[in-house]
């Protein structure tokens, strides 16, 4: 019904705002994310200009507006809610902890654990949605061209080396692709070197 609304800050909270647009005040839920985005206020009586682009839940208790300060959240929170058992309440709290590009890069890595720390989202619910939106997401997203830090970049690029260097060793030591793929999926690489990586898969692989 509407694709944003444009007006001035009303009220403005961690986990709403109210944007006033020709006299009449919007609540939306909005995340962390678009909160931080939000122009401050210098004083009480200013009300700065912000637009929200929105969606609206109906559920049978009600109707509900979210807001979102880019329109690349918005379309991750529309992927979010089409995965069963994912409610906007959730998709909010993922997409507060995670951006789009950190959201997509999760998924397309099978970063589980990392998803799972949103505030409500358990590890079952984690692994539906990398399970249910990784074929939609891979290959459409750059990491160069993302919306993260150069160095959260380098430290994703950083595992997916090591990934592919322990991959390599393991199968020169006798151990299938698939056998050394599925026993590295089981270990968190993130602070280990590609030895101590080859170390910790030897230990799964020879029990």
């Amino acid at each position: 019904m509407f694709y944003y609304i444009s007006g001035k800050i009303a009220y403005l909270d961690p986990t709403f705002a109210v944007v006033d647009a020709g006299g009449v005040g919007y609540k939306m839920t909005i995340s962390q994310s678009t909160y931080s985005q939000m122009p401050p206020h210098r004083s009480v009586d200013e009300k700065p200009n912000v637009t929200l682009y929105t969606y609206m839940a109906v559920r049978e208790d009600g109707i509900e507006l979210f807001g979102f300060a880019t329109t690349e959240e918005l379309d991750s929170f529309k992927l979010l809610i089409t995965v069963s058992g994912v409610g906007p309440k959730a998709a909010i709290s993922i997409l507060s902890l995670l951006s789009p590009g950190k959201l997509a890069v999760a998924i397309c890595t099978d970063d589980k654990k990392t998803i799972s720390k949103a505030n409500g989202v358990g590890p079952k619910t984690a692994a539906r949605i990398v399970l249910e939106l990784k074929d939609k997401l891979k290959g459409s997203i750059d990491l160069e061209g993302s919306d993260m830090e150069d160095d959260t970049v380098s430290e994703i690029l950083g595992a997916s080396d090591k990934r592919a260097d322990a991959l390599s060793a393991l199968t020169v030591l006798g151990y299938t692709r698939s056998e050394a793929e599925s026993v590295i999926k089981k270990i968190d690489i993130s602070n280990l070197e590609v030895d101590d990586i080859i170390r910790e898969a030897l230990k799964k692989l020879m029990k």
